[in-house]
């Protein structure tokens, strides 16, 4: 993937009208498209008539509280990147909005600068957001992520959204490494020992799925994450249809 080079447009929903201005003034300085709604109906009004990057939700809010309205973003666009802003910092509220599918969760006052680095983050790694990949080539095999299907030859294995999503994910790394700790947000919502060995499981089953291709390993990188590694003698490299 490339530099995202199109100008991003981000929904900012947040109740406090003057945070709000000078939030929406900050991002827009730093050449985002902003839009500023004040409570969460009419954010999600707005969302569903425009097209949006990134989602940057308030969680206390009149009308419509950011976690509903995150929920009825993820029905719509369940891959829409997500960012919690909240003056509360209960470990009860970050856990929820990482299990509503957050990205990222920053607690009032925060500074400005940590929040431009992690949208950047964020947009990088989600780059369906700027190109639509609907079919990946990987060795031998071809990867649908819509349908979940992975093909060898004329054998077609229907993947779980899990394994699929993990699969997705070290594809479209930006370092050709996938940090384990972003997975393990992403798919399972929280970092513990039991989502941690679930992972591994997940992986145990890809790896499974891909030895039919002895050119294909996944090797684990002891404490940072997983790399899909394609030895040159394969005959098809990775790439996006």
């Amino acid at each position: 993937m490339g530099e995202i080079s199109h100008k991003l447009k981000i929904l900012l929903v947040e109740d406090d009208p003057n945070f709000g201005s000078i939030l929406k003034s900050y991002l827009e300085l730093a050449d985002y498209e902003v839009v500023l709604k004040p409570d969460g109906k009419q954010g999600l009004g707005c969302f569903n008539s425009e097209k949006f990057d990134l989602c940057i939700l308030d969680i206390m809010m009149p009308e419509m509280d950011g976690f509903t309205l995150a929920r009825e973003i993820k029905k719509k666009n369940e891959n829409m990147p997500l960012i919690f802003l909240t003056a509360k910092s209960l470990k009860e509220d970050v856990l929820e909005g990482f299990h509503i599918g957050a990205d990222d969760y920053l607690t009032k006052p925060f500074d400005s600068e940590v929040l431009l680095c992690k949208i950047e983050a964020i947009l990088r790694r989600n780059p369906s957001q700027d190109i639509d990949i609907s079919e990946f080539e990987i060795g031998k095999f071809k990867f649908n992520p819509g349908l979940r299907t992975l093909m060898f030859e004329n054998h077609t294995q229907i993947l779980s959204p899990k394994e699929a999503e993990l699969l997705k994910m070290m594809l479209i790394a930006k370092s050709g490494i996938l940090p384990r700790k972003d997975a393990l947000i992403k798919i399972w919502g929280n970092e513990d020992y039991f989502t941690t060995r679930s992972m591994d499981v997940f992986i145990a089953r890809l790896r499974k799925y891909l030895k039919k291709d002895p050119a294909i390993e996944i090797i684990n990188i002891h404490g940072n994450g997983f790399w899909m590694k394609i030895n040159p003698k394969s005959e098809q490299n990775l790439s996006s249809a």
